[in-house]
Order: structure tokens, then sequence, then C-alpha cells
């Protein structure tokens, strides 16, 4: 079971963003896309969460089109964290959680607030003010609201994560404990696509990586096939080398 992706395009303005991409995310693994800027990541990461409707190609969760998927439906068997997301409205960090929380709130929702809110290092914070963190807390928050959103007892289909960058304003303490997480979902049976820029991230927690250019999948496949130096220069048109006794990945 997974979510299959095939020939999927999109442009805006009659400039082309995707061309013809196909792929599939399986139930237990983390797909990262990795690319420069403007390779399509975002976009592929909008058209599976509903938030851009595509013009060509097919999307599959778990063989039944997306559009055949009621709005509440989906939300119940994949949740998004978008790159961007402001919060002009001064509300309480429990209460940016809370809009994740898509059932009739139960029992279970104080033992899921409690659970997500410990994981994620944040329970300390559930009754400050949202727009007084930092911008690594609130990116915190929004991951938490993520996670709580799958949090539920939907049981006719597999369950998957839709992460735009999340280790944005992490600092290494919490980008480990993100990833920890996120890989640990993983084995809890949820297929993740995240949208990365770290390569040694990537590499070393990803179960397969593609790699994005013009609107392109040119690569994809496991870690070690995908992170070479030729693939990796030829990507992002700059002098790139791995250090293969450590794993490590230097930009020039």
């Amino acid at each position: 079971m997974s979510v299959t992706v095939k020939n999927l395009s999109f442009e805006i303005n009659n400039k082309k963003i995707l061309n013809n991409i196909s792929f599939e995310i399986q139930k237990g693994e983390v797909l990262t896309f990795l690319g420069p800027n403007g390779s399509g990541k975002s976009t592929i990461i909008d058209l599976l969460s509903g938030t851009k409707k595509k013009k060509k190609g097919e999307i599959f969760f778990d063989k039944t089109e997306i559009e055949k998927i009621n709005i509440k439906n989906q939300a119940l068997i994949r949740s998004t964290m978008a790159q961007s997301q402001e919060i002009f409205y001064d509300f309480f960090v429990k209460e940016i959680i809370e809009l994740g929380w898509i059932q009739h709130k139960n029992k279970n929702f104080k033992d899921a607030l409690q659970k997500v809110t410990k994981e994620c290092g944040i329970y300390n914070l559930i009754d400050v003010k949202f727009n007084t963190l930092s911008g690594g807390e609130q990116q915190r928050i929004h991951f938490a609201r993520t996670l709580i959103q799958l949090y539920n007892d939907y049981k006719e289909s597999n369950r998957y994560f839709f992460l735009d960058e999340p280790t944005a304003n992490l600092d290494i303490t919490h980008e480990i404990n993100l990833i920890k997480i996120i890989k640990e979902k993983s084995k809890e049976g949820f297929g993740v696509l995240i949208a990365l820029h770290d390569l040694n991230l990537a590499y070393n927690f990803s179960d397969r990586i593609a790699l994005l250019k013009d609107g392109e999948i040119k690569y994809i496949g496991k870690p070690s096939e995908v992170i070479t130096e030729k693939k990796l220069q030829e990507i992002y048109n700059t002098p790139i080398s791995i250090d293969k006794n450590n794993m490590f990945i230097k930009y020039y």
C-alpha cells in the first residue's frame, strides 16, 4: 500500500513547475526530496496535500484517486507541515496544536496532547502565547500539530506525513529529536515524504532519496545509490565532495 504519483505535471502562468514526474511513498519508509530552490519540492507536497490542484497526472492514496477522497477523510490519512506557517492571531500553544485534532474532543485528546507535546519537548510551553516564542520553538509547535492530526482511530487506510523543511530554524538538539520522531513514525508504519536541503541529514536517515532539478526527478533510489559526487554536482551545479569514510558531504 502506498501513495502513488503518475505522470504529474504542474504549471503556473505557462511556466512549467513540474514535468511528468512519477514516484511512490511506501508504507513504513522515509522518502526525502532534495534539490535546489525552485526544483519543485514544495509544489509536490502542495499537490499531495490538496492545497494545489493538479492539472495533469494522477495521485492515488492506497489505489484510490485523491479526487474521490473527501476532505475529511484526506485529513484522517495524511498530515502536512508546510514550509511557511504564519499565525497572526495570538493563540496559546495548546490552541495551535488543537487545530490538528480533527475528531470530536474525547478522552483520547488529552492522552494524545500529552504524548505529542512530550515527544516534541514542548509540554512546558502549552500555556504560552505562540507569538512570543522563537522561530525554532514555533517550528516544534507546528510539528506537534502535524503529529496530533494522525493520532486518531481511522483504520481504513495507511497514513502519511508530508513535511516541507521541518528542521528549519531548529538547533542541532531539536533537529535530531525531530528526525528521531520521524523515523519512529515510519517504523510504526507511517509513510513519510520530506523535503530538505541538508544533504548529510538526508543521507543518514532516509530510506530513499529523490534528486530534483527543473521540476523533474533526475534520480531516485537508496541513499548510497543517489548521493554521489557526480550526481550532486549535476543537480546543484557546484563542486561537491564526499568523505566516504565518514559519509560527510562537503560543499565548496
